[in-house]
């Protein structure tokens, strides 16, 4: 490995690439050497604005050149990344930027109709406040008078000079934190996982020879940066190949398409729906996706059909599936270049190399993922109970994943023991939607399971009693929760019971709720 840090990664490719396209947002095309330039301002930014090594520093905000910047910047300071979820409600998002201690926010603008400024200024006047959180810097030419512009943050920092930017660069060492991705457990209290700038650049390294990134890939960044997949296996893993990354800021099979065919796109990860439907679009001939070789998908299962179209008619001539969780930097298992179809399709492939996984089952049979080897976090953001629950003292994670394992080595995820449900490629979690349920005033007792859904895999199903005398439709409760919780969080269906099923314990038989 030839960089010990994040911003040592940063520098190298703005000179090991420096007249490679970086970025194309629109109409802006930004090189490698403009691209750390940019960074280095925003660093500079940070210092003069009192950044030390290891404050918060978070993100709310779409894929955007800003993103990166504003990201790669506070980084590269020695400050610790929290990436927020662009889905968030005001209040959740200040949950995660309460526990975090966060000190510097970055947040966009309007998004999709929806200012998110308004949106956390409302949460933090209704809620327990923000002690930590000393500054907000809005990315975008216009902020309230207690917040700050993007631009007038970055002239903060003309007065401080390179060789300072670069000393605090070089003191940020391989064992620092480098980000905290917050992810919710069962119990529906955000945890976050503390990843090392060594075990990302680790990670992502392997990702990309096993996915085979090369410098030259036009890089389509589909997938959220304040996920993992979309900052790590997208923005990490271009700085390190030196491959040119165009954001995209939501889904939109259109813009896809446009985008492929414009940017000549070579490389698009991604969640399985978002490849079937390009394979569905009815306008998909009109473009030419011909550039387009690489696909790295995951995150549910994968139709044999869905790899055999990607092969035969759209000609890419990589496929590859993974799997991973934020608790492991992101990956646990990747297919290899050249296994066989149904391979690909039917599992996640096998532990990345400097890696273990097993199953605590027989041979062939279902059982909890466990995973052990550098890619697991150093555990969770001063929550020592719920790290020495989720990993054991010989280092083993336990995932809550069930899955199998077959002769190779190839794991399959069959199930997962904390009831999460994928939607669309996002994690969701029925405890934390039952507990934001359970708020409203008319609700007095619910469950969530997943069920299936032809186009985004699964969505939340609701089974929801009444309180006595209340009258609450279906329609009622979900537009109540689209205002109350991100969108992919919504269930889809209500069904109002009597009661809900439940074991000598008093927990919910959720097996009897999943029965058709």
């Amino acid at each position: 490995m030839e960089w010990r840090s994040i911003p040592e990664l940063v520098g190298w490719a703005a000179e090991r690439y420096a007249g490679t396209e970086a970025v194309v947002e629109g109409r802006n095309r930004v090189t490698y050497a403009e691209l750390g330039a940019r960074v280095e301002r925003a660093a500079a930014a940070c210092l003069a604005n009192g950044v030390q090594a290891g404050d918060r520093v978070a993100v709310w905000a779409p894929n955007s050149l800003d993103w990166m910047v504003s990201a790669l910047g506070a980084v590269s300071v020695g400050a610790v990344l929290v990436p927020l979820n662009t889905r968030f409600k005001g209040t959740e998002a200040a949950d995660v930027l309460r526990r975090s201690g966060t000190r510097l926010l970055f947040v966009t603008g309007t998004f999709l109709g929806t200012s998110y400024v308004a949106s956390l200024r409302r949460a933090v006047a209704q809620g327990p406040g923000l002690p930590d959180l000393e500054q907000v810097v809005v990315l975008s030419d216009d902020a309230p008078a207690d917040y700050r512009t993007w631009k007038d943050f970055l002239a903060s920092g003309d007065g401080v000079g390179a060789a300072e930017v670069r000393a605090r660069a070089d003191s940020v060492t391989p064992d620092r934190p480098s980000d905290i991705v917050f992810t919710s457990g069962t119990t529906g209290r955000p945890k976050g996982a503390v990843i090392t700038h060594e075990q990302t650049l680790r990670a992502y390294e392997v990702w990309c020879d096993l996915a085979g990134l090369r410098h030259g890939d036009r890089y389509l960044i589909v997938n959220p940066f304040f996920h993992t997949f979309g900052y790590k296996a997208g923005v990490i893993a271009c700085l390190m190949r030196g491959a040119t990354m165009i954001p995209q800021p939501v889904f939109d099979v259109d813009t896809v398409l446009a985008n492929i065919a414009a940017e000549r796109v070579s490389v698009l990860p991604g969640p399985p729906t978002l490849h079937q439907s390009l394979l569905d679009h009815p306008a998909r001939d009109a473009h030419d996706l011909s550039a387009l070789r690489l696909v790295v998908t995951g995150a549910a299962v994968v139709p044999l059909r869905l790899v055999e179209q990607l092969h035969g008619e759209l000609g890419v001539e990589t496929v590859l599936t993974a799997y991973g969780l934020s608790e492991a930097s992101g990956i646990v298992t990747m297919c290899r270049q050249g296994d066989p179809l149904p391979v690909i399709a039917s599992t996640s492939g096998r532990a990345i190399p400097g890696t273990e996984v097993r199953v605590q089952a027989p041979p062939g049979e279902p059982g909890e993922v466990l995973v052990r080897g550098f890619n697991v976090m150093r555990g969770y953001y001063e929550d020592a109970a719920a790290t020495a629950e989720a990993v054991t003292e010989d280092g083993w994670l336990r995932t809550g994943d069930v899955g199998v394992l077959d002769a190779s080595g190839n794991l399959r995820i069959t199930d997962r023991l904390k009831d999460m449900f994928i939607v669309g490629g996002f994690n969701a979690y029925p405890a934390e939607i039952e507990q934001l349920i359970g708020l409203h005033p008319a609700v007095a007792d619910v469950a969530v399971v997943g069920v299936p859904d032809a186009r985004l895999g699964e969505v939340g199903r609701a089974y929801v009693v009444r309180r006595p005398n209340t009258v609450l439709t279906a329609d009622d409760l979900i537009a109540w929760a689209r205002r109350e919780m991100a969108n992919y969080k919504v269930p889809r269906t209500v069904e109002f019971v009597a009661t809900l099923p439940r074991n000598a314990s008093g927990k919910v038989v959720k097996g009897e709720l999943r029965r058709p």
